[in-house]
């Protein structure tokens, strides 16, 4: 996949449009109908998103983010995406939908075909969207696809609903609807190392500061260096002041202090908590892996 951060011709795509963060079921959908269609006709397909959402143009925050603008950009790959524009909001976000859709999609990419959620809004004051697009699709011969909601249980699948249950601690849900796991990845750096004084190392890595907060605690996962478990919080029982994530590999005792780690999270065992002792903390993160 190639990656572009400023317009250029590529003619005859079949493009998706979005932000896709998480790269959830539903996102998957409307990038893998751009991705089959492009097959189907011999050409490229491309998604067209933003470097950063559009709330943060709007709101001058951004909002927390599921995906780490790498992580989106390997899941995004991973489908078999052609080419990736992520372009700066800023630079579009006063052209009408017309103007859009006219000036930048037609100009540069000349699609055969646009692909969107059943929800899709673009444009000055959000002045296009699915009907829209559908709308002109005969004017500039385009094929337009209007992915519909996707489901999990019966409920649609969106970003909005993932960052909530993320942000409650339900992994096992969030996971579902994403499709694969929520995971993190970072360079493992040294902590105050009273884990392998009760037994316990840990790889410790900065959570990324643009993500969604899971809940202080205790989570199962999977790491690049095997199955343990994972402690988010601030570690009240040494008194620690500052947030870290943390992870115990089972059976694994290399230093592996610089590398890279990816840690996908299974579920949440337990919320963090303050121990009357290193002793009685140790006990507990037995039962922990137990319960894994």
């Amino acid at each position: 996949m190639q990656k572009f951060s400023e317009l250029n011709q590529k003619q005859n795509l079949a493009i998706a449009l979005g932000y896709f963060d998480g790269v959830h079921i539903g996102h998957r959908a409307v990038i893998k109908s751009a991705v089959d269609f492009a097959k189907k006709n011999n050409t490229k397909s491309a998604v067209i998103t933003f470097s950063d959402h559009p709330y943060c143009y709007f709101k001058g925050v951004c909002p927390k983010y599921i995906l780490t603008r790498e992580e989106r950009e390997k899941r995004i790959a991973s489908l078999g995406i052609d080419y990736l524009y992520e372009l700066n909001f800023e630079d579009f976000a006063l052209l009408t939908a017309k103007e859009y859709l006219n000036n930048i999609l037609i100009n540069y990419f000349h699609p055969i075909s646009i692909s969107t959620g059943w929800n899709h809004n673009f444009g000055k004051n959000k002045s296009g969207n699915v009907n829209f697009l559908e709308e002109q699709a005969k004017n500039y011969n385009y094929k337009y696809f209007k992915i519909p909601p996707q489901k999990i249980n019966n409920e649609i699948i969106s970003s909005t609903k993932i960052r909530k249950l993320l942000s409650e601690g339900n992994i096992e849900k969030a996971n579902l609807m994403l499709g694969q796991n929520f995971s993190i990845e970072g360079e493992i750096v040294k902590g105050n190392q009273i884990g392998r004084t009760i037994g316990f190392r840990t790889a410790n890595l900065v959570y990324p500061p643009e993500l969604i907060e899971l809940p202080y605690g205790v989570y199962a996962v999977d790491t690049t260096y095997g199955k343990g478990i994972a402690n988010f919080g601030i570690r009240p029982t040494i008194n620690g002041s500052h947030t870290s994530l943390e992870a115990h590999i089972l059976n694994f005792e290399k230093d592996i202090y610089g590398e890279i780690i990816n840690i996908n999270f299974n579920k949440m065992i337990r919320t963090e908590k303050k121990f009357p002792s290193l002793d009685a903390l140790k006990k507990q993160i037995n039962l922990d892996i137990k319960s894994i």
